[in-house]
């Protein structure tokens, strides 16, 4: 081969290198550990994402929860890595939306299927889920039916956990505040407080001495009994059914303003997508948000909690929040 042909080659082949790489781009992902892990939803969302979209690299970053993940992207302000951020539920995204952190995407919504009406268009819905008590049914027979009967009756153990500390906990943190009167809830945490054997830190420690016969009742979601049925293939689990309604807890993500990533839009976007969805389904054990088919233990439990009652916390804000766990507290000290 001639030294011109050489030279062409080589000319060609490094403006198509350099081409590539100008089209290749990070999308640089927070989110909490969990999601992460090598169980967790996001290596699997990780592959599948870039097999479509091969000039998108994404890069997680992991924090222990959303409220860390959160405060780490209000330190660091306009100087964040971040392109996206995976994992604030509905319950702060007042916050996030007055921190100005946050861009509008531009996914149509009207392929969201949830239990209510969706309108924000700058925090993506990607699964949901409902609070609710887990127990054995094999030692409780008579579970209680509302959420007033399980905080009197004193012959049931019970395991929550910090509203401070834990998403979940703040789910039953407003889901008290939703079925007692201001007046009233004081006394309900004294009567629960008689007879729960701890308040953990968070769900994986709770959820694991409920299931060393710690307690009786966890706090937990409505999927969890799904976990033990489809992966362990065990049926003894149940979820509470209380007649004041449940409460929705919704993950969303959300774009990081300024940062002009295609990547990102093309991320986000993908959460909905149903090969997505069924790796948040199955391994964050939550539900699917979109319509079609996903799994059909959790479609069949989707298509039951569509239809079932659930208490409207829209309106619960963050100076609400910060009342009602110093009402939590001052409960428990005296």
């Amino acid at each position: 081969m001639s030294k011109l042909k050489i030279s062409f080659l080589f000319t060609a082949l490094s403006a198509f290198s350099a081409t590539v790489f100008a089209q290749s781009q990070t999308v640089n992902v927070y989110t909490y550990d969990s999601f992460t892990s090598e169980w967790g939803a996001g290596p699997k969302i990780e592959l599948a994402f870039e097999k479509v979209y091969p000039q998108c690299q994404v890069n997680f970053t992991a924090l222990s929860d959303s409220g860390t993940m959160f405060n780490r992207l209000r330190l660091e302000g306009k100087k964040t890595k971040a392109d996206v951020v995976v994992g604030l539920d509905n319950y702060a995204l007042e916050e996030a939306e007055k921190s100005g952190l946050f861009e509008k995407n531009n996914i149509d919504l009207s392929q969201l299927s949830l239990p209510i009406e969706w309108k924000n268009q700058t925090f993506l819905p990607y699964d949901f889920g409902q609070f609710a008590f887990i127990y054995d049914k094999t030692k409780v027979s008579n579970p209680p039916k509302s959420l007033k009967e399980l905080v009197e009756r004193q012959d049931l153990k019970v395991i929550y956990q910090d509203p401070r500390t834990s998403s979940v906990g703040r789910g039953l943190l407003i889901w008290m505040n939703s079925v007692y009167p201001q007046n009233e809830i004081e006394n309900a945490w004294k009567l629960l407080a008689k007879h729960t054997v701890t308040v953990g830190k968070g769900w994986s420690d709770t959820y694991g001495a409920f299931l060393k016969n710690e307690a009786d009742l966890v706090v937990s979601y409505s999927t969890s009994p799904l976990y033990h049925l489809v992966f362990e293939q065990k049926d003894q689990y149940a979820a509470t059914e209380f007649a004041e309604g449940g409460v929705l807890q919704i993950e969303t993500a959300a774009k990081v303003v300024d940062r002009n990533n295609a990547c990102a839009d093309h991320f986000l976007g993908f959460l909905l997508q149903p090969e997505a969805q069924q790796h948040l389904v199955t391994s964050n054990v939550m539900l699917s948000v979109i319509n079609g088919k996903i799994e059909p233990h959790f479609d069949a439990l989707k298509e039951k909690q569509l239809k079932t009652r659930v208490l409207d916390t829209r309106k619960v804000n963050a100076e609400q929040l910060k009342n009602w766990i110093a009402v939590w507290q001052a409960a428990l000290t005296k």
